[in-house]
């Protein structure tokens, strides 16, 4: 049996079963974990969710924003439907309901003791430690799966702010920030507030900007993060076990690679980027 954690698919289904057929993947026996935004930008979102929704028991998924989108987008299509997207298939889907229905249960944050991994999609807040964290992320799936509050949250959910978490925010304030933490958050600020617009790789971002899990006010953990969402961010070994993070969204939806990563042994397996696969077609 072993555990696979898998990047960003956003509806790049070919990518997704090319991996599975890499890592000789056995849904009786291994299970996969996925790291969210599993639509959205790609070819073939409503495809990919009947995919991993048939694959059972054998898979866990964390929400990511564009999956939050896309639920957003069927419960409250008047305020969201004016933005761009390619999630057309799945709104016109006569399975739309059963399929937003199963995301809508999935947590923004997961972990496994035995193997002492948290599977998040963007990260954990610095100052939180992972009971608060998985406290956190409970509340927002509470509110997600209830049928008389969900539309009104989502409607006054996407927003910046607050930037910095406080443990007295409540309301929307506070289940705003943590959202936000959990799927959009890439760099902080020395005073502990998020930046949510810096996208590059820390080689080329402003100085005053600090990578979520290297801040210096991170709480210290013995806990390994596998996360999604910044496919711009590359780490080399040392600074991996350093802060005991594993990316693993390496832009397959940019004609770049998917990646699962195998947490038994922390073995990287990727597919054939995009465009060399048009290049060998062409040659």
């Amino acid at each position: 049996m072993a555990t696979y954690a898998v990047g960003d698919i956003q509806g790049c289904l070919d990518e997704f079963l090319e991996l599975l057929e890499l890592i000789q993947f056995d849904k009786a026996k291994d299970k996969i974990w996925l790291t969210g935004d599993l639509v959205n930008r790609g070819p073939d979102s409503l495809e990919t969710l009947r995919e991993i929704k048939a694959m059972g028991q054998s898979v866990i998924s964390v929400l990511g924003n564009h999956d939050l989108y896309l639920i957003a987008l069927a419960r409250v299509p008047e305020i969201f439907s004016r933005y761009k997207h390619t999630l057309h298939d799945i709104l016109s889907s006569n399975d739309k309901e059963e399929l937003v229905d199963w995301l809508r249960s999935f947590p923004l944050l997961h972990y496994d003791k035995k193997l002492n991994f948290a599977l998040v999609h963007a990260g954990i807040y610095p100052t939180w430690d992972l009971a608060e964290a998985l406290t956190y992320s409970e509340e927002v799936t509470n509110m997600l799966k209830d049928e008389s509050e969900i539309d009104s949250f989502l409607r006054e959910l996407y927003g910046d702010n607050p930037l910095k978490w406080k443990p007295t925010l409540t309301g929307i304030e506070r289940l705003r920030f943590i959202t936000n933490s959990f799927t959009r958050m890439r760099y902080c600020h020395q005073n502990h507030s998020l930046d949510l617009r810096e996208k590059k790789h820390p080689r080329h971002a402003s100085p005053n900007l600090v990578p979520w899990f290297a801040a210096p006010f991170r709480r210290k953990t013995k806990v390994s993060v596998v996360f999604g969402h910044w496919s711009s961010l590359t780490l080399n070994d040392a600074h991996k076990r350093e802060h005991r993070v594993f990316p693993t969204d390496t832009g397959a939806v940019w004609k770049g690679t998917l990646t699962a990563l195998r947490i038994d042994d922390l073995k990287y397996f990727t597919t054939i980027p995009r465009s060399k696969k048009n290049f060998s077609a062409n040659n």
